[in-house]
């Protein structure tokens, strides 16, 4: 089964109309959603998106999002091992490298199988993963 991880970019770019990457994000979420596979994110994506929206005033769309993942079991919470490991990758990068949340989420999809990114962070790519857009 197709696994792919929903990335603060990704989400935000769908989400604000006025985000640099808002077209390309959507054509990449219609072609995703128009085939099987499974969707997780991590409840720091979703901190992360919140805290973006909140400036906008529309953090509902976030909420509704993270209770949606939540109740259908998409957000994958990291282990303490993938906590520890994701904090060491971080520590290690240098500078201009992958966020702690992307380091995290490298870890995430690593356990559940996900090799692909609904995204366009470089970071992703530059660990191995594909982005969608």
């Amino acid at each position: 089964m197709r696994i792919v991880l929903l990335d603060t970019v990704g989400l935000l770019a769908m989400m604000d109309r006025r985000d640099q990457w808002h077209e390309a994000a959507n054509k990449a979420w219609a072609l995703l959603v128009a085939g099987p596979g499974r969707y997780v994110t991590t409840p720091q994506v979703m901190w992360e998106c919140g805290n973006a929206m909140a400036r906008t005033g529309h953090g509902e769309v976030v909420a509704n999002l993270f209770q949606e993942m939540s109740e259908h079991g998409n957000l994958i919470d990291p282990s303490p091992s993938e906590v520890v490991a994701a904090w060491s990758a971080y520590r290690n990068a240098p500078a201009g490298g992958p966020s702690i949340v992307d380091c995290l989420s490298f870890e995430v999809m690593r356990r559940v199988g996900a090799t692909e990114s609904f995204t366009n962070d470089r970071h992703f790519a530059a660990a191995g993963f594909a982005t969608l857009f």
